[in-house]
């Protein structure tokens, strides 16, 4: 394995050197090459596939007859030729404002109208400690083997090949829908400013954009998140600001408000139905944030960047959104209209920071948050290449999809499933459809509880992980991450994701106001909630039978391969030596950072 490690940029076959070489990136060559053809030649060239850089490697067989073999699957994934040129900043930014979108900017209105501020507040928070057990456990194992597709590649390596096709399949197709429904909301934000321009106009705009981004590989996505993260970041940290001196009085006006919504027209709404609908609403806010283990297989060093990354969530998760929706309770009541008066989920109008900024009386602020609203939208739409094109690529490594989409070019990009995710981008066109909403609501459920099979089936995987690591006796000291909340926290986010997947099958059921609605519409509401997971069984059950793949046991897991550094315990030896020197606020601040 040190060959995947390091290796010289000057010409050699070595693995490594060719997928970290600055010639990855489309338009960089060396000067050697330059008399090769022009620009466009070399361009042209780098689409086509390299035949010394199969993405599984000649006589891996992934399903061998009736038998599923995951020593082959986890050899595979671990041996992905993927560009491994993410930096540190780029993780920091994807942890820190990565998933921040619609679900914050305009869901939270939603959930406001239906729980009241306090249930608000205690739902995000109950995910957003789900969330930090989660990642923290996806960091832990990402660090340690920062393989190619790393939701599903875990779950078939520590849980059951089966599982980890269901998983692979259910993360890939929770991307592959967003891509056409953040165009299509895209499209929408601009409609706030009453634009003559047809939306067909602007999601051919948006396409584009967001093709050429994932074209110019692992490099184009993570440059263009991390200016999107800093918008995002900037927009939020302007509201808390801004919120704080609206809320003592400091706005034009200059009435207090303090926490008279909270008394008038109450802290909750709904009773516990009210919350439970929250909890659900609150999980699909922070969809994405598990990213940053995705992309562990692109980084140049796992080791070094994962860690701080994993961390900057916890601070995501307090600073982004439990401060800013605390000051959405406070400043915008309940019972305001336009929180239920939307025309789609991605109405302007209808987000609670737009509506507390126009209660103020301030001009030309709702405009620019409406910006920051189609920023978010963009980057989740990116983000959908991203992830559905790796999963993918991933599952086709282990021969659990079409060996097509295992193309990779020379330039490191899985190419054909880049292609195939961005085509399915077209189905953004329906918005010019007179039956939109009915396609996009079902596209919507189709990823609905995606997430939370995605955070559950890695909080099992930890379990499983740690309890193998000890059984073939290995030591928590050997590894170079461990996650701060251990696998009691996995527990913990374990045992969050399945009463979610209780209370939405609850609220699914029986909605706010069901009494209200006729059985036919109570049966589609339930599908809509709840369709995630018929699927995710449609997935599972069929190939678990056929294959008749076994529940991994712990003294059979692979702990091995696809850990990149081989001498990793004289080097953990050393650095820890190093920190051990360091003074305390340092130490204090590496912990939390």
């Amino acid at each position: 394995m040190e060959k995947y490690r390091k290796g010289s940029r000057q010409g050699s076959a070595d693995f490594s050197s060719s997928i970290t070489s600055p010639d990855f990136e489309m338009g960089w060559v060396h000067k050697d090459e330059e008399d090769q053809g022009n620009f466009f030649h070399r361009t042209w060239d780098g689409f086509k596939r390299d035949p010394n850089r199969l993405v599984s490697p000649r006589g891996v067989v992934g399903a061998n007859g009736k038998v599923f073999d995951a020593e082959a699957a986890a050899h595979a994934t671990a041996d992905s030729p993927l560009q491994r040129s993410l930096k540190g900043r780029h993780l920091q930014m994807i942890a820190i404002g990565g998933s921040i979108g619609t679900g914050l900017f305009v869901g939270s209105g939603k959930a406001l109208a239906t729980g009241g501020p306090a249930s608000l507040l205690i739902a995000f928070s109950l995910i957003g400690i789900m969330l930090y057990c989660t990642v923290h456990a996806l960091g832990e194992m990402a660090v340690a083997f920062p393989v190619a597709g790393s939701f599903s590649a875990y779950s078939t390596r520590f849980l059951d090949p089966a599982w980890g096709f269901a998983m692979g399949w259910n993360y890939a197709l929770q991307w592959l829908v967003v891509l056409p429904l953040e165009v299509v909301a895209a499209s929408i934000t601009i409609d706030y400013w009453g634009s003559p321009i047809s939306n067909a106009v602007w999601v051919t705009i948006f396409l584009v954009v967001i093709i050429a981004i994932n074209l110019f590989g692992v490099k184009g996505y993570a440059e263009a998140e991390f200016i999107f993260a800093i918008v995002k970041v900037i927009a939020v940290i302007g509201f808390i600001i801004l919120g704080i001196v609206l809320d003592i009085g400091g706005g034009p006006d200059g009435s207090y408000i303090g926490g008279q919504y909270w008394i008038y027209p109450g802290a909750f709404h709904n009773g516990f139905k009210g919350l439970c609908s929250v909890f659900v609403t609150a999980s699909f806010a922070f969809a994405g944030t598990e990213l940053v283990g995705l992309a562990a297989a692109e980084t140049a060093n796992p080791r070094k960047s994962l860690p701080t990354a994993v961390k900057q969530v916890f601070w995501r998760i307090c600073l982004f959104y439990i401060v800013s929706l605390t000051l959405v309770g406070l400043l915008v009541p309940y019972t305001d209209h336009r929180l239920i008066g939307a025309s789609s989920d991605y109405d302007a109008h209808a987000s609670p920071f737009v509506i507390a900024i126009a209660n103020a009386g301030i001009q030309v602020l709702d405009s620019v948050m409406n910006v920051v609203i189609m920023i978010a939208v963009l980057s989740v739409g990116n983000s959908s290449v991203y992830g559905s094109s790796r999963t993918l690529a991933a599952l086709a490594e282990q021969h659990q999809a079409p060996k097509i989409f295992a193309y990779i070019d020379k330039r490191g990009r899985p190419l054909v499933a880049i292609i195939f995710a961005s085509s399915l981008g077209l189905l953004a066109y329906v918005a010019a459809s007179p039956n939109q909403d009915t396609a996009f609501t079902w596209m919507v459920a189709l990823s609905g509880l995606s997430s939370i099979f995605t955070w559950g089936s890695i909080c099992l995987s930890h379990i499983r992980f740690r309890k193998a690591w000890k059984m073939q006796g290995h030591s928590l000291d050997e590894l170079a991450f461990l996650s701060q909340a251990g696998v009691v926290g996995s527990w913990l986010g374990f045992a969050l994701n399945c009463l979610v997947l209780v209370a939405q099958f609850w609220t699914g059921f029986a909605p706010v106001g069901y009494a209200a609605n006729t059985t036919s519409e109570n049966v589609q509401n339930f599908f809509q909630a709840y369709l995630a997971a018929p699927i995710v069984l449609a997935f599972y059950i069929p190939y678990k039978l056929y294959y008749k793949t076994p529940f991994m046991r712990c003294v059979d897991m692979d702990l091995q391969t696809g850990m990149r550094e081989l001498n990793l315990v004289e080097l953990l030896a050393e650095e820890r030596a190093e920190q051990a020197a360091w003074p305390k606020w340092k130490r204090a601040y590496k912990f939390l950072c």
